[in-house]
């Protein structure tokens, strides 16, 4: 036991004489295990306030709302009680604490309350008289009471009721009894909303409409794909960084084997050597993934924020900014590294066993067997290529929303393919360029120094191999995520335009609905009134040319008026017939879908839908197909009166096309001040499209910052590779000094070299961002939300990917190319005699 200890030290001293290789080693953990542990610290954090948020309404609560748009009162509550419907009153609204936070407050009746809800716990034994008598109770979550501390006030200086933990409800949600909750809102006897549960009521009551409870997917299915997208962004990052730790582990046996021969000659086994590098990797690893995994959490905290506001803005779902993390993430984060380590050093150790004693004393290069390392993966590129192959047969063949891991799993094939290549490409052409110059080469030129900087690449190539793969894997992901981005922002934009064709988008009270109407058409400022109309149904079959399939998928109708405005302006992807005739069509009685639905349940254009309806069943044919970016959810438009004899729904909004020159602030103020409307019924078309690109901006937030994170993780892996060759380098370049070469040209040479070998590699990144690209905007988007992007190419992204590689690789010289131009050639001359 004591030789293994010695011989476990003596190991361990070889990073005392080479400190940089240490650093470097513990660099690659660092920065690997930081980005993977804190973007799995925002999921898990994530993903728990999902699960909090949905369990806060159950299954979700159905509604009651007066049919003439006035405010719900504590009467109607008594008034439908005693007539023997099972209503609930709810309350809700914000509060501003003195902290300048902002607060979510729902106010419940706990004895009326439906009781699948999370709301419902304060029936909880012994609680519920503290909870609806003075001074009554808050609940919160526990990462709320953080936010607020021990004692909260409100704005205004008056106090919260004490404070009392919920882990089940979501951040920044305050519950209490609603007599309490309307005194701190001061709004009276008035209520939010009567509430029961879902499908209770059969019917509304007389002079009430009945709102069904929201049936959409939960959050947490909705942001797989972001999430999954975050995981993949972190691993990419892991598996660059472990380039940084495989080319530090790779160095440090080459420099340690005459120490390992000395050892073996004093007679430490060969297992035992393995067994104790093995061990080495076990204490590295976990230094580094701690620090990683703190690390982590910071970078979590700072991002945290953004992704909130992601999250809100695609889903609706709400992520508080306090981090809650499971036990397991822990275990995990550590687990992920230290599995990482191994894989990334299980080359070294099998190097290590394969080792004679006899064969310790000669010299190692890494040029040793490096030919037969680019045969071996050049095969294993062509299987990767492969299974990308089969992979996107499979997902591209596919007519409904599905594959999402198939469509992560084609991206990281096509990665893997084109890295495993990059070595042998590189070497080929360096070969060829050498065949070249060889040929044309004239001493009384530079060529025979040309020649030697291109024989001096392929000398480098060897180390320089695994941190040109971790540049061309991050380089393309970054313009394939940017390029999809940047596609998606001018789709967005695109699409926002021809939808938002109106100038006055107006939500008016149903009660006063008509009269409004009214008014509108005969206002001469007016041109058209686009009148929509809401309602939900069920697709029960889909009837093709000779099938009928059975479907019961809940969807939303969607009513709109064909003038002549909408007609020119709305986007439609294909039409049965052309797009006069689908109009057409759909005026007499026909149905658009959008993408989503066409995708998701494979209708066709000519398919009939059979739609549930409160008079029985409407058969529909589906006559276009429409773009609807950011709808999670199938949907079918029909015509506004077609909508409102079949479901019996009111009007829900208009949109008013004013005559060219008129003055949209003018009306919007006749509006408001004749039919005391608020802001919120009455809406600006540039006040519409302003919010949506802020929220969109936003969104990609994290995004950029990921991009940026694995960007700077390949640099960091290019500037080990050339600083743990950094004094072979020297050694070769006295001998060049010392035949007359100035030390100016050599750097410029080393800049050349290297610069010309980042260019290789992001001119290959670019097809390679592009194939990225499509399987985002053609694949995974499509899985992922239903709907396609167009596909865009941004030669400005390319130009910017060609000049990131060039910077990167320049910067990552910077450091050795300074130590070398402030080494004295007296010293580069000792290094040559001194190797």
């Amino acid at each position: 036991m004591r030789l293994m200890w010695v011989a476990l030290a003596t190991l361990l001293s070889h990073y005392r004489r080479h400190p940089g290789q240490l650093a470097m080693l513990l660099l690659g953990l660092w920065v690997a295990g930081a980005l993977w542990s804190g973007v799995q610290a925002i999921n898990a954090s994530a993903r728990d306030n999902y699960a909090r948020a949905e369990a806060l309404l159950g299954s979700g609560f159905d509604r009651l709302e007066r049919e003439n748009g006035q405010a719900l009162t504590r009467a109607d509550f008594i008034q439908l009680r005693r007539a023997g419907v099972p209503v609930s009153p709810l309350l809700e609204g914000e509060l501003v604490t003195d902290s300048g936070n902002t607060l979510t407050l729902i106010g419940i009746d706990p004895l009326t309350l439906p009781g699948d809800s999370t709301l419902a716990s304060t029936r909880a034994t012994g609680m519920l008289q503290d909870f609806i008598m003075s001074p009554w109770q808050t609940r919160l979550a526990p990462d709320t009471r953080v936010k607020l501390g021990p004692d909260p006030t409100l704005a205004d200086g008056t106090p919260l009721p004490p404070l009392m933990e919920v882990p089940e409800l979501p951040p920044n949600t305050l519950v209490m009894d609603i007599a309490i909750a309307a005194r701190l809102l001061g709004v009276g006897e008035r209520i939010t909303a009567l509430v029961s549960a879902a499908n209770a009521l059969p019917a509304a009551p007389v002079g009430f409409t009945l709102v069904r409870a929201d049936t959409r997917a939960s959050p947490g299915d909705l942001t797989q794909s972001f999430h999954l997208n975050l995981t993949a962004m972190a691993l990419l990052a892991l598996v660059v960084g472990l380039f940084i730790v495989q080319a530090a582990l790779g160095l440090a046996l080459e420099q340690r084997l005459g120490l390992l021969r000395t050892l073996r000659a004093l007679g430490v086994p060969g297992r035992t050597l393995v067994a104790l590098l093995a061990l080495e990797l076990v204490l590295l690893g976990l230094l580094g993934a701690l620090a990683g995994l703190v690390s982590g959490l910071w970078l979590a905290g700072t991002l945290l924020p953004d992704v909130a506001a992601t999250l809100q803005s695609l889903y609706g779902a709400k992520v508080g900014s306090t981090l809650s993390l499971p036990w397991h993430y822990w275990l995990g984060g550590i687990g992920v590294t230290l599995g990482g380590l191994f894989i990334a050093g299980s080359g070294v150790l099998w190097r290590a066993s394969r080792i004679s004693v006899l064969g310790l004393g000669q010299a190692q290069s890494w040029r040793s067997g490096f030919q037969r390392q680019l045969r071996l993966q050049t095969r294993s590129g062509g299987a990767a290529a492969l299974l990308a192959l089969v992979l996107g047969l499979w997902l591209f063949t596919r007519s409904g929303g599905e594959g999402l891991g198939a469509g992560f799993g084609l991206v990281a094939a096509i990665m893997l393919a084109a890295a495993l290549w990059l070595p042998p490409l590189l070497g080929w052409l360096l070969s060829v360029l050498l065949g070249v110059v060889s040929r044309f080469s004239r001493p009384d030129r530079n060529w025979p120094l040309t020649q030697w900087a291109l024989a001096d690449v392929q000398l480098q190539l060897p180390r320089l191999s695994l941190a040109m793969m971790a540049l061309l894997i991050a380089l393309a992901a970054n313009l394939g995520v940017s390029s999809m981005v940047g596609g998606f922002r001018l789709t967005f934009l695109d699409w926002l335009d021809q939808r938002l064709m109106a100038e006055l988008y107006l939500k008016p009270p149903v009660a006063s609905f008509a009269e409004i109407d009214t008014w509108l058409a005969q206002n001469d400022a007016v041109k058209e009134r686009l009148i929509t109309a809401d309602a939900e149904s069920r697709l029960l079959e889909i009837i093709a040319d000779n099938s009928v399939r059975r479907s019961g998928l809940p969807l939303p109708v969607f009513g709109i008026t064909p003038e002549q405005t909408l007609m020119e302006n709305w986007p439609l992807l294909a039409t049965l017939n052309d797009r006069d005739a689908a109009w057409q069509a759909l005026q007499q009685g026909e149905a658009f879908i959008n993408e989503q639905l066409a995708l998701g349940e494979g209708v066709a254009l000519g398919d009939r839908l059979s739609l549930a309806t409160p008079g029985g069943v409407e058969t529909v044919m589906v006559v276009g197909i429409y773009p609807d970016y950011g709808n999670p959810r199938g949907e079918v438009v029909l015509a506004t009166p077609l909508v409102r004899r079949l479901f019996g729904v009111p009007p829900a909004a208009i949109g008013i096309v004013l005559q060219p020159g008129e003055n949209a602030g003018l009306l919007r103020r006749q509006l408001t001040e004749r039919f005391d409307l608020t802001p919120q019924n009455l809406r600006n078309q540039r006040e519409i499209k302003a919010t949506a690109t802020a929220i969109f901006e936003r969104t990609f937030a994290i995004t950029r910052a990921l991009n940026a994170l694995t960007l700077s993780v390949a640099a960091l892996a290019l500037l080990a590779s050339l600083l743990a060759q950094a004094r072979e380098r020297r050694q070769r370049l006295a001998t060049l000094w010392a035949m007359g070469v100035p030390l100016r040209r050599l750097l410029g040479i080393q800049l050349a070299q290297l610069a010309g070998v980042s260019l290789v590699t992001g001119l290959l990144a670019i097809p390679l961002g592009i194939a990225i690209t499509a399987c985002l905007v053609w694949g995974i988007n499509v899985a992922a939300f239903g709907w396609r992007l167009p596909l865009h190419v941004f030669p400005a992204e390319m130009s910017l990917t060609l000049a990131i590689a060039v910077l990167v690789a320049l910067l990552a010289a910077a450091l050795p190319m300074f130590k070398l131009w402030r080494t004295p050639p007296r010293a580069l001359l000792a290094e040559e005699e001194n190797p």
